[in-house]
């Protein structure tokens, strides 16, 4: 493995992914489970495909766009609760999951941005 496998916020999001589509696996709300499945697997998919970018700048913008799925996530994962469709204590996991990842990837994004302090004299 190299590059995203490697990365921690990429594993910690697939195994959320694969947590999502099994627990919804045998749900019959095709609604519901598509956008709540899709939106789980856009986390380390964008996370995958912003390291296989030319450019930071690139690579960058896809990880804001895994950080949007995640906050995604986490409102479907709210509504589920709300609904019923899921349990209150694995709904709760995955919230704490989901946010751990989003202060992760925007450590990341923040470590691949160019420093604000280049240039300047103490």
């Amino acid at each position: 493995m190299s590059g995203f496998e490697n990365l921690e916020v990429w594993k910690r999001s697939m195994r959320l992914s694969v947590e999502v589509y099994k627990y919804f696996a045998k749900s019959n709300d095709y609604g519901f489970k598509d956008q709540i499945t899709r939106s789980s697997l856009s986390i380390p998919s964008n996370i995958a495909e912003g390291s296989g970018r030319s450019t930071k700048k690139d690579n960058i913008n896809f990880l804001y766009y895994s950080s949007g799925s995640c906050a995604e996530l986490r409102t479907q994962i709210y509504i589920g609760m709300k609904i019923e469709y899921i349990e209150t204590e694995t709904g709760n996991r995955w919230i704490s999951e989901s946010t751990e990842i989003s202060k992760m990837l925007h450590g990341l994004i923040k470590s691949l941005k160019p420093s604000d302090k280049v240039g300047l004299k103490s």
